[in-house]
């Protein structure tokens, strides 16, 4: 086990490594060392996250070629600009209502522009409200009622026939994870010195590097369509999260052993699919250019990451099922907390909460941890800013021209370390305090 344990860890490095579809693509040479070398029977591939994902992004990827990501970035913008003092606490609210609507954190990166110029502009350092606003864009997906890794959480635990709703996981990942946004934001005011003291931005301002020139955000040629676009979205993502937590809405089909609900996963995809549709046949939108932009680009790697990882490490733990419940099923029973640690680990080798939910999950349920236990520690998952080379975390440094948001000497003492952990644990303690409550 060990051993086959080193070679899915090396399939995982590598695959990170390489990027884009890397990571996919290096599961499925894991997925064949595992099958031809050491006999271990494949699983079913995670088709029915992989669809959901898909169902999603088509959506999401239709909104952002009828300008909806634009216009939001927008009215982003004006609020930022409307209370600039308070930059730091609207920029991670706004990120995460970004990707909470989106499903995506990779729609983040429209808006961590305007985040960098408003707070140079009154003279706040950029590393406050960038750090936390790209961990916020982490921690909403989480949250997100039609994000990949919810999905996948709530597939495993109805499938695993806990009676879970849709409802039962926001309860509880909305406030925990807004919660530990917030509290990273509070922590993230006093973050390093003041931007008029900051060595390498007084540096940068001595060499003539910074533009004082406004940032201007990119202008909504069809303010109407934009709208319509983001109408259209919302509405299928209420009605998922309405017929996700009322069953009895659903539709029901007779057979001769009973009669069953529509499923969850059947429900995402007729409703994104729909909503991808109707935004393209109101809108008049190209159906290529959806194919274009950045949030079809990140959703599609994204599935083909879950495709080659999920069922590279799916088929490694049922392979050593046995072997894991007899030799840690004990203590994990007395330390639920510990499977946290695993999935926080876990993220951070992925870059994906995601897979990480499809990977790990099965071995939560199999040792016997309650699914509301599981649950509270879903926020673990956001581990993938410990390592600071995830696009999102690039993309920050970058945007930040006064040189404040950075990857430290001992790469891992970042900009994003701090307000990370914070959110992170504050999102799990929370999460354990609601789940006694209910």
């Amino acid at each position: 086990m060990v051993i086959q344990l080193l070679f899915v860890l090396t399939a995982i490095i590598l695959g990170a490594r390489l990027g884009g579809i890397g990571l996919g693509v290096m599961g499925g040479i894991g997925l064949a060392i595992l099958t031809f070398f050491f006999h271990l029977e494949p699983t079913s591939p995670p088709i029915d996250v992989m669809l959901m994902i898909v169902a999603v992004i088509s959506a999401a990827s239709c909104m952002q070629a009828a300008g909806g990501l634009d216009y939001m970035v927008q009215v982003a913008e004006r609020i930022l600009r409307k209370r600039p003092a308070l930059v730091t606490i609207i920029s991670p609210l706004v990120t995460y209502c970004f990707t909470f609507l989106a499903g995506t954190g990779h729609v983040a990166y429209s808006v961590l522009p305007v985040i960098a110029e408003v707070a140079k502009e009154t003279n706040i350092r950029p590393e406050r409200p960038l750090g936390i606003a790209v961990i916020a864009s982490q921690q909403a997906i989480t949250a997100s009622p039609i994000s990949a890794a919810t999905v996948a959480l709530l597939g495993l635990l109805v499938g695993a026939g806990y009676d879970i709703t849709l409802f039962d996981i926001l309860k509880v990942s909305i406030p925990a994870t807004l919660i530990g946004v917030l509290v990273g934001a509070i922590f993230s005011l006093r973050k390093g010195k003041e931007l008029d003291a900051d060595p390498e931005y007084l540096k940068r301002l001595q060499e003539g590097l910074i533009d004082n020139s406004k940032y201007k955000t990119k202008d909504v040629e069809h303010l109407t369509k934009a709208k319509i676009s983001i109408g259209i979205f919302l509405l299928a993502t209420f009605l998922i999260v309405l017929f996700g937590s009322i069953p009895s809405l659903r539709p029901s089909f007779a057979h001769a052993t009973g009669t069953t609900l529509l499923d969850m996963p059947s429900l995402i995809e007729i409703m994104m699919l729909s909503a991808a549709a109707l935004i393209l046949l109101i809108t008049k939108t190209d159906g290529i250019k959806v194919t274009k932009g950045s949030v079809f680009s990140a959703g599609m790697q994204a599935v083909i990451a879950i495709f080659g990882i999920a069922w590279m490490g799916d088929t490694f733990l049922q392979g050593n099922m046995q072997l894991f419940q007899n030799n840690i099923s004990d203590i994990v029973t007395q330390m639920p907390w510990l499977f946290g640690i695993a999935l926080f680990v876990m993220s951070i080798l992925l870059y994906s909460q995601a897979a990480t939910i499809r990977a790990l999950l099965p071995l939560g349920i199999s040792l016997g941890i309650s699914p509301w236990m599981l649950i509270a520690l879903f926020p673990a998952v956001n581990g993938y800013f410990f390592i600071p080379n995830y696009p999102t975390i690039v993309a920050a440094i970058n945007f930040d021209r006064t040189g404040t948001t950075h990857i430290g000497k001992y790469l891992l003492n970042h900009s994003f370390m701090t307000p990370g952990l914070i959110a992170t644990i504050v999102s799990i303690s929370t999460g354990l305090l609601l789940i006694n409550i209910y």
